[in-house]
């Protein structure tokens, strides 16, 4: 098994995809659904959500069962599906539960985890497969290029815009309330700058 480090969360034109690095260079590309880029990219930034996600809720249940995390190992890649297992430790006996890499990734992330990569999986898509995936990456503006303000405005606002939606459909009116307030700020800005 290689050591690998979560390297980056990334959106390309076939959905979210997560990059794990190991120490000399290689890169392993994994697709992973929105749900898991949502618990990823919460914890990356470090937001606190009121009530726990499914990831939260299933590291507190470990926690409370006194069931640690020990390692994730990505350990199979078969007719181009990664497989992973969670290795688990309570009372010194070790348990290994099968898991989507996904998953299992968004867990060591939260749980401060070790996650491995079998050398198998990493010569047969670290590496050669993220060369082609690179051309695939939604348009990435380069980290020293800033968007203009009219684009982060409106980035901004798209975003909002999807949050309130979501906040609707999940019956969180308070946050709905919170981020339309938001909204109305930044249109109101915006139409006394023009």
């Amino acid at each position: 098994m290689i050591p690998v480090k979560f390297d980056q969360l990334l959106f390309s034109n076939m959905g979210f995809v997560i990059l794990l690095k190991e120490e000399e260079g290689r890169t392993l590309p994994i697709f992973i659904g929105a749900a898991e880029a949502r618990a990823i990219a919460l914890y990356m930034k470090k937001i606190v959500t009121p009530r726990p996600l499914t990831h939260d809720l299933l590291k507190n249940i470990l926690d409370y069962l006194e069931c640690r995390i020990k390692r994730v190992e990505v350990c199979d890649l078969k007719e181009g599906t990664f497989y992973a297992k969670l290795i688990l430790e309570r009372d010194g006996i070790e348990m290994e539960i099968d898991s989507r890499p996904s998953d299992a990734i968004a867990l060591a992330l939260l749980a401060s985890a070790p996650i491995f990569v079998a050398e198998s999986v990493m010569d047969e898509a670290g590496g050669v497969s993220f060369a082609g995936l690179e051309t695939e990456i939604a348009e990435q503006k380069p980290a020293d290029q800033k968007p203009n303000e009219e684009e982060a405005e409106h980035d901004q606002l798209t975003k909002l815009k999807k949050e309130l939606e979501k906040a609707v459909e999940e019956e969180r009116y308070e946050d709905a309330a919170r981020i339309k307030k938001e909204i109305e700020r930044l249109e109101g800005y915006k139409k006394t700058d023009n």
